[in-house]
């Protein structure tokens, strides 16, 4: 028996992620055979249709008739969609408290700037959060 190489296999969701990038680059809806153009031809047209039907499972991207097969539209940006990821891996948790101090504890100095920036234009935005000594005890603040 000769010996052959392993069959290299791609890292997971790497073949979505090239998908989601054709579509997003995209003017309007693809068929599968756009997105395999668009992808330099490197994957089989049945595979291109399978990671399609399998995203749109997923609901990252729509589907229109067009002609006798589909047109396929991304639903979000891939900020959108990463958001939607981070919400879904959250509502499977039992224990979001955890999960969401565990998140935290992991941002660089950077990201958790960008939070707390992100946090308290929500509070402005809901109009009303007290201040001063009304408000009672902030996060993380002393007694």
């Amino acid at each position: 028996m000769s010996e052959t190489s392993p069959v290299q296999r791609r890292p997971s969701g790497e073949l979505e992620a090239s998908v989601l990038a054709a579509l997003w680059a995209a003017e309007g809806p693809l068929s599968p055979a756009d997105v395999q153009s668009a992808l330099g031809g490197r994957l089989a047209r049945t595979t291109v249709t399978t990671i399609l039907t399998r995203l749109h499972d997923k609901g990252a991207v729509s589907r229109s008739r067009a002609g006798r097969g589909f047109a396929y539209s991304p639903i979000q940006d891939s900020a959108g969609l990463t958001a939607r990821r981070m919400r879904s891996e959250l509502d499977k948790q039992d224990d979001r408290g955890t999960a969401l101090a565990r998140f935290v504890s992991q941002l660089t100095s950077e990201d958790e700037q960008v939070l707390r920036s992100l946090l308290e234009d929500a509070e402005g935005a809901e109009g009303g959060a007290p201040e001063g000594p009304e408000a009672g005890p902030q996060p993380g603040a002393g007694p």
